[in-house]
């Protein structure tokens, strides 16, 4: 099934890749390619898929290519959210070749690292497709890149947990040991808060998992339970809270935690450790 995502506006995409390419660059261009490749040559090249997956991340690699060079013309051949075979090309490059070859590691660290979380994300979704849950990532994210790691997660299928500290409140154990207690802290943020945020506790244990709701949270996480707990979890909650489950998610647990009933799985690593996938750059001669 194919999952198109609303694109990031170029005005979010386009400091990260200069910034990206910057980094690249250095202080003095791509010694390799001005030696090596003529400033009058042109070329084509495609971005080539070398394994099956998930797409991402392609606006943002074509936007490198096009940043190094406005006269490169970057053509997509598939979206973000379509699967991939090896072989499928995704993107076609014509123009000043040494603009192509200068941006092709930041064009190829992109997309791959993208669409290594959305082929990830697809497979945590379509292992839970028969269960009503919603699978989101967290707020593991490589600095500088967590608007680009989230859209990926959405290109997979997946959802976005909160974008950061401060669109919603999610009290963890530190914050319930600091406040003293989990009631006292709920009872906090609920003073604190507007009226449009919601309020999550971390909770992981029954025991308090029953005082959490007493002070009605509007979503409970449940950390690193065991499917049988969040079974119980789930009863005990009984609609009055959204139910998350947190902690130790993987391919091979993930349906058997689906099939608790919780409504959210919160999955770290599809962000911070996911695969890259293989997709190379394919020059043709100029």
């Amino acid at each position: 099934m194919t999952r198109q995502p609303q694109p990031l506006p170029r005005v979010m995409l386009e400091p990260l890749v200069r910034a990206a390419l910057l980094e690249d660059l250095g202080r003095g261009g791509d010694l390799t390619t001005e030696a090596v490749v003529s400033a009058q040559q042109a070329t084509e090249a495609f971005l080539v898929a070398r394994a099956a997956g998930t797409l991402a991340g392609l606006d943002a690699a074509a936007l490198a290519f096009q940043i190094m060079d406005p006269a490169v013309t970057a053509e997509p051949l598939k979206a973000d959210g379509e699967a991939l075979a090896p072989g499928d090309s995704v993107l076609r490059l014509t123009g000043p070749a040494r603009a192509i070859l200068s941006a092709e590691r930041v064009a190829l660290n992109l997309v791959c690292h993208l669409s290594g979380i959305a082929t990830a994300t697809a497979e945590l979704v379509a292992a839970v497709r028969p269960h009503p849950v919603h699978v989101t990532c967290t707020r593991k994210t490589t600095p500088g890149l967590r608007a680009l790691e989230k859209y990926a997660v959405r290109a997979g299928g997946g959802a976005n947990h909160r974008l950061g500290l401060d669109d919603a409140i999610l009290i963890k154990d530190n914050h319930i040991a600091l406040a003293g207690g989990v009631v006292e802290a709920v009872t906090r943020a609920r003073a604190r808060a507007g009226h449009l945020v919601k309020v999550e506790v971390e909770v992981d244990r029954l025991d308090q998992l029953e005082e959490a709701l007493g002070a009605g949270p509007d979503a409970v996480l449940l950390d690193n339970m065991r499917p049988e707990q969040l079974r119980e979890a789930v009863r005990i909650v009984a609609g009055r809270a959204v139910t998350e489950a947190s902690g130790g998610i993987t391919r091979e647990t993930i349906a058997q935690v689906a099939a608790s009933g919780v409504d959210v799985i919160s999955a770290g690593w599809l962000t911070h450790s996911a695969p890259s996938l293989d997709i190379g750059l394919d020059v043709l001669t100029g």
